[in-house]
């Protein structure tokens, strides 16, 4: 029964710790667009058309093959 004067307290205080750090969140329009930064992420190297067009160097070959090894 003592674990319930513990434990009742505590609850509510990460409880009203998340509800505050949700409203503050909301507020600062934390929500507004989740579709752009995961499109960011994965869409975010240049096309090779806008790269050549802006002046992007091509990447260096790189040998991954053993047989172009010199001995």
């Amino acid at each position: 029964m003592e674990l319930v004067f513990v434990a009742l307290p505590v609850a509510l205080v990460i409880g009203g710790a998340a509800l505050v750090a949700f409203a503050w969140a909301a507020k600062d329009d934390q929500f507004e667009d989740l579709d752009t930064p995961p499109r960011r992420a994965i869409f975010d190297e240049i096309p090779a058309k806008d790269a050549a067009e802006a002046g992007v160097p091509d990447p260096a070959p790189t040998e991954t093959s053993a047989d172009s090894r010199q001995p």
